[in-house]
């Protein structure tokens, strides 16, 4: 058996993203059932990041070809976001929620009509921006950072020089993780229930 190690996103991992995101999306807890679909959390929060700029995704293998955890995000989030509404918004054809949200599930796919609300004139400086998540099994090993670490290379590669992420600021565990990664907190009018953390791509440590 091969030892479970960091690769490159292969379009065959596309289901196990999906099941990742779906297992992660409630702060960090197991959304399925939460959402008319189970697969709603990853049309919005990895899939588009795996069709359209597959080249800064990066997986877990368990070792037996199975995707464990993923970091998934762009080098470049305006363009994301126009390739966002030009091509994955219909791709994904998913339905128009009502105005204002009623539902739950309102609430998500009026993230996904407006992509816009990703461009931040305070975060400009850092274009880049990710997602990443384990399953809870391989969580607290040293998973998390290898993935970043293969994230930040492959921004550094392209000339991308910081990166942005937002988390709940109630996830005070995912708050730790990026502290010791070297992130740091920057103000963001409006942010409400959400922090929004820099860095630079220098070598994950």
């Amino acid at each position: 058996m091969i030892s479970p190690y960091v690769r490159s996103y292969q379009s065959r991992d596309l289901d196990s993203v999906y099941d990742i995101c779906v297992r992660t999306a409630d702060a960090g807890g197991d959304a399925r059932g939460m959402y008319a679909s189970d697969r709603l959390m990853g049309d919005l929060f990895a899939a588009p990041y795996v069709i359209l700029e597959p080249e800064h995704a990066h997986v877990v293998d368990d070792g037996e070809g199975n995707a464990v955890g993923y970091i998934v995000g762009t080098a470049d989030t305006e363009r994301f976001v126009r390739r966002y509404r030009e091509e994955w918004i219909p791709r994904a054809a998913l339905p128009v929620p009502a105005d204002p949200p009623v539902t739950r599930d309102d609430e998500m796919l009026a993230l996904h009509h407006r992509p816009e609300r990703m461009i931040l004139p305070e975060l400009a400086g850092h274009p880049a921006h990710l997602h990443i998540d384990l399953l809870p099994d391989w969580q607290g090993k040293g998973w998390g950072r290898r993935l970043m670490g293969a994230f930040v290379d492959g921004l550094r590669g392209a000339g991308v020089e910081g990166l942005h992420l937002s988390m709940l600021t109630s996830n005070v565990a995912a708050r730790a993780f990026y502290d010791r990664l070297g992130f740091e907190e920057l103000a963001v009018p409006g942010a409400g229930v959400v922090t929004y953390l820099v860095r630079d791509t220098s070598p994950v440590r």
